[in-house]
């Protein structure tokens, strides 16, 4: 079974929630489980993955403008600030962080509650480094 991590970063590219689902599942899932968890905060950096209508008018009813690229399948383009989506690489530095750690890296751990508890330290660490 492969898994798949679900991540919510500050703007200093550390981790504040990670959610494990399962890998050949929608990035729709991990969204909507974080949705709850989201902090007070003015934008959302996401990847294509997390384009959909529900969850941009979800964003909207917190108070939190969405900087995500539309999906290519998409019939009419939504517009997103390219300069701010640059800033998502903070995102991708931050699993990089956690890439450091061979045990998360190589995915020993097949079970996703075990995986989980292999993230959670590095993601502790990372956060007060």
């Amino acid at each position: 079974m492969n898994t798949k991590l679900d991540a919510i970063g500050d703007s200093q590219g550390r981790p504040l929630n990670l959610f494990v689902t399962a890998g050949q599942g929608s990035d729709y899932i991990g969204a909507e489980t974080l949705l709850s968890s989201l902090p007070n905060v003015k934008w959302l950096l996401g990847d294509r993955g997390y384009d959909a209508d529900w969850f941009r008018e979800a964003l909207q009813d917190k108070g939190i403008r969405a900087c995500i690229p539309g999906r290519k399948q998409r019939k009419t383009p939504v517009k997103y600030d390219k300069r701010r989506y640059q800033r998502r690489n903070r995102i991708e530095i931050m699993f990089r962080r956690l890439k450091d750690w061979r045990r998360v890296a190589t995915r020993y751990d097949r079970c996703p509650k075990v995986f989980l508890s292999t993230i959670a330290p590095s993601a502790i660490v990372i956060y007060w480094l």
